[in-house]
């Protein structure tokens, strides 16, 4: 049995690295390469440098694909470009405009797992007979007492990534591998290093792929001409307080630029009322949130999620960490989440993602929330 579990020798196991140019999947490639796998890279072009977005050194396009490019040359390895541009622009980037519309706080790296990268990409890497994915994100992979694979966070929780692949299903995990789930950032920058590889020194992208310095409202005002049409700022009671110019620069929670002040109390968004473009502000405590509606539920833990209320830590942002709670199917495919004290700043639009200790059990998207207690 090798180190990815394959029983057959590592150069007899052909091993897909995804490789977005940037210093984690080209160590993972290179980890790959020096363990004796049959490594081959693949970049995703998913979408025009220059006409998507302004930003230089974007993930997966112009500079990026270069340096995969680089990195596959000094590794020795296979290299292969395929363009996913119109495929990215409709699973993800348009997704990202209508959530932002819907009034939601969406998370475009997730929809690009789900539908690009874990679907696609494992498609490609399957066809090219591969016997698993390989990436570079943080996370832990171990395998069951059934062989089937369980997710976990990464040992390192600064570079956990765990809560962006709360949708990888069964048979992703089962083909997928995530060699740097282990490490902490600091020896994978070593690694680098000692590999000689050329990007061993390149910043980490901070920023959301397709948006260009952090600003959201310019990306979803391009893909949806029309979307700073102004309207109202209100309080609770719907008096009329200020003026905004698009409700694409609001998120529930936030309490910098709004735009208006409060009488000695700050003010946060509390709510987002799209079909008005009404931007509802309040004070903090009417945030209050414990139990959320969830829909799109994806499972992960063996015994499947029942009627029956089932204890779990939730995460309801990636910034936040875990806190207690129930979770319960309800409907089609959805569940609801009772948290065991109220937390701030439920967004519509973000993940939750359970977790029994370092596992995760799965998780699904937000769709609304409310305080019980105000019901």
């Amino acid at each position: 049995m090798n180190d990815l579990g394959f029983d057959k020798p590592a150069a007899q196991t052909r091993v897909v690295v995804a490789m977005s140019g940037g210093v984690d999947s080209s160590v993972t490639a290179a980890l790959m390469k020096e363990a004796g796998y049959e490594v081959v890279g693949i970049t995703l072009q998913l979408y025009d440098h220059g006409a998507a977005v302004e930003k230089k050194g974007a993930c997966c396009a112009g500079q990026d694909i270069y340096d995969a490019r680089r990195v596959a040359e000094t590794l020795d390895i296979p290299h292969y470009v395929l363009d996913y541009e119109s495929r990215f622009r409709e699973s993800v980037m348009e997704d990202f405009a209508e959530s932002y519309l819907r009034g939601e706080t969406p998370i475009p790296c997730v929809r690009c797992n789900q539908s690009v990268k874990f679907h696609d990409l494992l498609g490609q890497a399957r066809a090219l007979g591969a016997d698993a994915l390989a990436t570079g994100h943080y996370v832990r992979r171990e395998a069951g007492p059934d062989g089937k694979g369980q997710l976990f966070r990464a040992v390192d929780d600064s570079r956990d990534q765990s809560y962006f692949l709360f949708a990888t299903t069964q048979d992703q995990l089962d083909f997928l591998r995530f060699p740097l789930g282990a490490l902490p950032k600091s020896e994978t920058r070593a690694l680098a290093e000692r590999f000689d590889l050329p990007v061993a020194a390149k910043p980490d992208s901070q920023d959301i792929c397709f948006v260009p310095n952090g600003s959201y409202a310019r990306v979803v005002e391009r893909l949806r001409p029309g979307a700073l049409d102004g309207g109202e700022i209100v309080d609770l009671d719907g008096k009329v307080l200020g003026r905004h110019e698009g409700i694409i620069n609001y998120t529930i929670g936030q309490r910098r630029g709004i735009g208006v002040g409060g009488a000695g109390e700050p003010l946060y968004v509390v709510r987002i009322e799209p079909e008005s473009h009404r931007v509802v502000v309040g004070p903090k405590a009417a945030l209050a949130r414990d139990v959320i509606q969830v829909g799109e539920v994806n499972w992960l833990a063996e015994e499947p999620l029942g009627r029956s209320p089932r204890a779990v830590q939730v995460k309801l942002r990636n910034t936040q960490a875990p806190v207690e709670a129930e979770v319960r199917a309800v409907g089609k495919g959805g569940a609801e989440i009772r948290l065991a004290a109220p937390q701030h700043g439920v967004s519509p639009g973000q993940a939750a993602v359970f977790y029994d200790g370092a596992r995760v059990l799965g998780g699904g998207w937000i769709a609304e929330a409310e305080l019980a207690s105000a019901a």
